[in-house]
């Protein structure tokens, strides 16, 4: 058992000790309530200066609520924390001016110009220097070519771009970013998180929930939240590693490929075997993941012989595990969910 396992709220080991100095957000036992949903409990996190931390979660565990309080934009019933050296409770004003906010959805002005757009978020802010800014921003996001478009007529990365241009005009020291590539296309999303880490290398943090693992895996760190709870929290390695799973897949022997109709029947087979505690089909494969290595090995070898199958162990990936966990806190708020 790992740190990540043992120790959920506190520092995972394997890495440099955090000064507190070093540290962007550091907060201890934060804790929300909307009506009778307790949707943050007891939340301890602590951040880095340049680090990407990611938070993974099913719909409704508290991802966005979290980032919030942790950066000020949303007070805690209780708990204390900083965010950039300030008190997330009595100082939330000057966080604010220190934090860029990027929303899930696209909330600028259509009719207005990308130009036009980042000018008027620029007055917003008060910038003196206004073209100036708005013209490095156009360069720096690669939207010069398009600063008289209206935002209306852009696609969904070309919107993308634009939010993340207008949320780092003033020059944040922390970013703050909700699924920001939901609807987006692989290239686009791809682009997106290498300007994420230039960012980063420059010595901004930035906080980002999502739900697609590749992006997870891009992330310095990740914390893994269900229904208000933090369960576990590390490197993408440390996560994997801590849930000790087994992850064999199976397909077809003779030509590598399996029917759907045949994939089925095996999960049913499978289905509450000893030693089976998930089941699920990748492709032409079927992944099948267990805590007891031992019995899962040989419970699959016996429901599959003579059937024509071959089995091979895999490295258990992110995505087995965030199922994993998904499926195993799916009725932790119980009737509130």
């Amino acid at each position: 058992m790992t740190a990540v396992d043992s120790n959920p709220t506190g520092n995972p080991t394997g890495g440099a000790e955090k000064t507190k100095g070093d540290l962007v957000v550091d907060v201890d036992r934060i804790n929300k309530h909307f009506g009778d949903k307790h949707v943050v409990k007891d939340l301890s996190l602590q951040v880095r200066r340049g680090e990407i931390f990611g938070f993974l979660g099913p719909n409704g565990s508290g991802k966005t609520t979290s980032i919030r309080m942790m950066c000020g934009l949303l007070t805690p019933d209780s708990g204390h924390g900083t965010c950039m050296g300030f008190d997330i409770i009595k100082q939330s004003g000057e966080i604010k001016r220190r934090v860029g906010y990027m929303t899930q959805k696209f909330s600028y002005w259509d009719d207005l110009s990308i130009r036009e757009n980042l000018d008027f978020v620029a007055r917003i802010y008060g910038m003196q220097n206004r073209k100036e800014v708005v013209d490095q921003s156009l360069e720096k996001l690669g939207l010069t070519s398009r600063a008289k478009q209206l935002a209306g007529s852009l696609s969904g990365g070309w919107k993308q771009r634009l939010a993340l241009a207008a949320s780092m005009l003033h020059r944040p020291e922390l970013l703050l970013l909700d699924e920001p590539t939901a609807g987006v296309d692989p290239a686009a999303r791809r682009d997106f998180w290498e300007e994420l880490h230039r960012l980063a290398a420059e010595g901004i943090s930035v906080l980002v929930s999502t739900h697609y693992m590749d992006e997870a895996e891009r992330c310095h760190k990740l914390a893994y939240l269900a229904y208000g709870k933090l369960l576990v929290q590390g490197t993408a390695a440390e996560v994997v590693e801590g849930q000790a799973l087994t992850t064999w897949s199976i397909y077809n022997g003779r030509n590598g490929d399996i029917h759907d109709n045949k994939l089925v029947g095996l999960s049913r087979q499978l289905h509450d075997q000893p030693g089976v505690d998930q089941l699920v089909v990748f492709g032409t494969s079927l992944h099948v993941c267990g805590t007891n290595a031992a019995l899962l090995e040989q419970t699959l070898r016996r429901i599959t012989e003579g059937q024509g199958l071959r089995m091979e162990r895999i490295d258990t990936s992110l995505e087995d595990v965030f199922i994993y966990m998904m499926n195993k806190s799916a009725d932790n708020f119980g009737d509130q969910a």
